[in-house]
């Protein structure tokens, strides 16, 4: 995965960094210059599910009791995510929201959508394993470095006309057009603006996932999907039942997997659609500066 603001990988974890909690949700804002090495996603997987747990602490956002962690291998210290939600209702209704039949909200999902994501080719949903945690099961996911504003931020700027002038509008809206069409894929009925997370690069980070993978076989919102990046297109035309599980193990149930195939063929259909319509591809299709 690349990460913005990073120095190379010499071979060996170099720096201990800390990073400050008094900031917002997953945000790497420290006064002091972080430098991190450069981990591959496996790395990263070996590190969460490995490194000791120094400490945590409430996050007090969101609904589902995440944590915060400090972890720690003995070379290399960073934060991570600590979800131990795991919570099945036949009917839910929320206090604001319709009411939802099979309701799922569960860590699992966290590591599900991070697999599902990297093998479609997206690199912007943070690494997070299953690990033991005390004396239940949990999802650890990989704290976000270098994080400059979440979406309600963002929005905010665009009015104020104070977005950082060095961001590409087309990237911007590139990733917002992925992000629309990745929560399609996996069903989320919880995307909102405070996960959604944007790095002083101007990359998007998707984050929080736990009630994603619903059973619903149709789509959600359809007209939203206007554009898709022609790696995502791809990575979605190849799904398989097959692949999919060997990539997710037993974070999805089979009939997760297929119903997510079935918003998959209908996703797909909708922009081959588009194309015909148009008969080009090029204001439907475009490549994602990553």
């Amino acid at each position: 995965m690349r990460l913005a603001r990073r120095t190379a990988f010499l071979g060996r974890f170099a720096l201990v960094s800390v990073i400050s909690s008094a900031v917002p949700l997953w945000a790497a804002q420290d006064a002091a210059v972080l430098t991190q090495p450069v981990l591959s996603d496996a790395q990263q997987e070996q590190f969460l599910l490995n490194a000791k747990i120094l400490k945590t602490r409430d996050i007090n956002k969101g609904v589902t009791g995440a944590k915060r962690a400090t972890l720690s291998d003995g070379q290399l210290t960073h934060d991570a995510q600590i979800q131990t939600v795991d919570i099945s209702k036949f009917v839910f209704t929320p206090d604001k929201g319709q009411t939802e039949l099979n309701f799922r909200d569960t860590y699992r999902f966290n590591v599900a959508a991070y697999r599902l994501a990297r093998l479609l080719g997206l690199d912007n949903v943070p690494v997070s394993v299953e690990r033991r945690v005390d004396r239940g099961q949990a999802s650890m996911t990989w704290w976000v470095d270098d994080v400059l504003m979440e979406e309600r931020e963002r929005l905010k700027r665009i009015k104020l006309k104070t977005v950082p002038a060095e961001w590409n509008p087309n990237r911007t809206a590139g990733y917002i057009h992925v992000m629309r069409v990745f929560d399609e894929l996996i069903s989320n009925s919880d995307r909102n603006v405070g996960n959604q997370l944007w790095s002083s690069d101007g990359k998007l980070w998707m984050i929080d996932h736990t009630r994603t993978f619903r059973f619903n076989t149709t789509l959600k919102t359809p007209r939203l999907l206007e554009r898709c990046d022609r790696t995502l297109l791809a990575g979605m035309r190849g799904l398989t039942e097959e692949s999919v599980v060997s990539v997710v193990g037993k974070t999805l149930t089979k009939d997760e997997i297929k119903t997510m195939l079935t918003r998959r063929d209908l996703i797909v259909k909708l922009f081959e659609e588009k194309i015909a319509a148009r008969g080009r591809d090029a204001t439907v299709l475009y490549d994602l500066d990553r």
